[in-house]
């Protein structure tokens, strides 16, 4: 017996424009590139709340697409982990300048 399968639609990016991993010309003495990261820290909240809210659907039994809360589960914690990944680079980053002889 098989089963259909319907076609996977194309792949969206996780985070918003504006991204920790996207770069931009910033003039220097702005605080633009600042806020962007701050933009996408409230992003990532905001995945993160969308995850938990559909969570508490799903184990009240009010939610009708259980996918919905496994994809929404899956984008938190991939960007999570990006999130982490970057802060580990610039961390290590910063400590390698620290390190260099003047």
């Amino acid at each position: 017996m098989t089963l259909p399968v319907a076609a996977v639609g194309a792949a969206t990016p996780v985070l918003p424009t504006g991204s920790v991993g996207a770069t931009a010309a910033v003039p220097a003495g702005h605080g633009a590139a600042f806020d962007s990261v701050l933009g996408s820290v409230d992003g990532l909240q905001q995945l993160q709340s969308t995850s938990s809210d559909l969570a508490v659907q799903a184990a009240t039994g009010s939610l009708e697409n259980v996918h919905d809360y496994t994809i929404a589960a899956a984008k938190s914690s991939l960007a999570i982990e990006l999130t982490a990944a970057v802060r580990n680079k610039a961390v290590e980053a910063f400590s390698e300048i620290m390190r260099m002889q003047a």
